[in-house]
């Protein structure tokens, strides 16, 4: 039985006023995975309607760093060092952005987000987090 405690996780994604804004959701917390959704609404659309970018990556990267987050000790947070992504579709409705650690290291945590939107992939994300002394802010 894991002693994992999904509480600390969720009252960060709670105070993350971006989140809020964007209308995201915090669907699942586990060890080195976390997924994330928001509805693309059409103010955060882009002017041909579909879901902007700044969406997509925005909650694929809260989803990698939160992932990260959870193998983390207590009052440990993590920042994003770098992020990469690759739009691979433009997206409408509900996307859901899943992030999972590649790799836990001492100094470094690599992590991965796929977004996704009806099933279909729409863009995929790999980047590098750093524990810092939380929380950050």
């Amino acid at each position: 039985m894991s002693d994992f405690d999904p509480a600390p996780i969720r009252a960060s994604f709670a105070r993350q006023s971006m989140m809020t804004t964007l209308g995201a959701t915090m669907e699942e917390v586990e060890p080195g995975r976390v997924v994330i959704q928001a509805e693309a609404a059409p103010h955060l659309a882009q002017q041909q309607g579909f879901a902007h970018g700044a969406l997509t990556f925005a909650i694929g990267d809260s989803a990698a760093g939160y992932a990260a987050l959870t193998l983390m000790p207590p009052g440990t947070d993590v920042l994003t060092i770098e992020m990469k992504i690759n739009m691979l579709a433009p997206a409408r409705g509900l996307l859901r952005a899943e992030g999972r650690v590649m790799r836990a290291g001492k100094r470094i945590v690599v992590v991965t987000a796929e977004v996704t939107s009806g099933g279909k992939s729409v863009a995929l994300m790999q980047g590098t987090m750093i524990p810092v002394e939380g929380p950050a802010a």
